[in-house]
């Protein structure tokens, strides 16, 4: 899937008004784009767009009016919703900061419900933590990118769309899981996109999400971090490369992210590791 970028937008993130911090163009996230901004009051008309919009207004409460009829004093932490095809009017009556999340059309099963004002904790973390990762972008979280991405379309289409989607229990068959595991296994040193492993388990990302858990209990992203530490413990133990050849030749941006990661899940650096094998 191809990266999103400025131009899948509608045109709110182009006016004068909008001041933008960062977002998530040139880091090779496909099927999501993210951007953070301050904006000041605007009235504008948008034509339709290719993507669905999610705005998350981190200040507030300011007013904000859709269309004719829409109106509503929105909050810090409200959301705002426009689903893709239909052009959109709208006035922001107050200067506010924001995120906005764009998904391509075919990310829901349906068009996704106009919202004004509605609260989601789940929607409004998962933007933040989109946010977070393109403040400090380290090309090793690519598949957690990928994990947050499926779990926020796969969030708002059981949410804010007219079909619902179907529960999916199952779990990973053996040879699924270890079609996974092998490919993440040989690919340890470089980001591994969720897309890659569910087509290794002949699932779509969303389903191969959901029943990899049920199978091990943990994200794909989680899982493959354990396999990385367990790798770089073993490199520890028996190689004498240096630390950061280590930290890069398991996946890891550099040896302080390696030496994070051993630090939250060991309790441990890989010097003192290494000094204790």
């Amino acid at each position: 899937m191809a990266e999103l970028g400025l131009a899948d937008t509608n045109g709110i993130l182009r006016l004068p008004s909008v001041r933008p911090a960062r977002s998530s163009a040139g880091l090779g996230w496909p099927g999501l784009y993210v951007s953070t901004q301050s904006e000041s009051p605007y009235r504008a008309r948008f034509d339709a767009a290719g993507t669905h919009l999610v705005i998350l207004h981190l200040g507030g409460p300011v007013t904000v009016r859709r269309g004719r009829t829409q109106e509503r004093r929105v909050p810090a932490g409200g959301l705002f919703m426009h689903p893709a095809g239909r052009e959109l009017t709208v006035e922001l009556g107050g200067p506010l900061d924001t995120v906005h999340a764009y998904l391509p059309a075919d990310a829901l099963p349906a068009e996704l419900n106009e919202e004004l004002g509605v609260a989601d904790p789940l929607v409004e973390q998962l933007m933040l933590a989109l946010d977070g990762l393109v403040r400090q972008w380290e090309p090793a979280a690519r598949t957690y990118v990928d994990h947050l991405s499926g779990l926020f379309a796969a969030h708002l289409a059981h949410r804010y769309t007219r079909a619902r989607v179907r529960a999916d229990n199952g779990a990973l068959s053996e040879k699924q899981l270890a079609a996974a595991k092998e490919l993440m296994l040989a690919r340890l040193a470089e980001p591994i996109p969720l897309a890659d492993l569910a087509d290794a388990a002949s699932l779509s990302v969303s389903q191969f999400t959901r029943r990899f858990k049920a199978a091990t209990g943990e994200t794909p992203h989680r899982y493959l971090m354990r396999l990385r530490v367990e790798h770089a413990c073993r490199m520890l133990r028996a190689d004498t490369l240096s630390i950061p050849e280590i930290a890069v030749r398991c996946g890891f941006s550099h040896q302080e992210h390696l030496t994070r990661v051993m630090r939250a899940r060991l309790d441990t650096t890989p010097a003192a590791y290494r000094k204790g094998s």
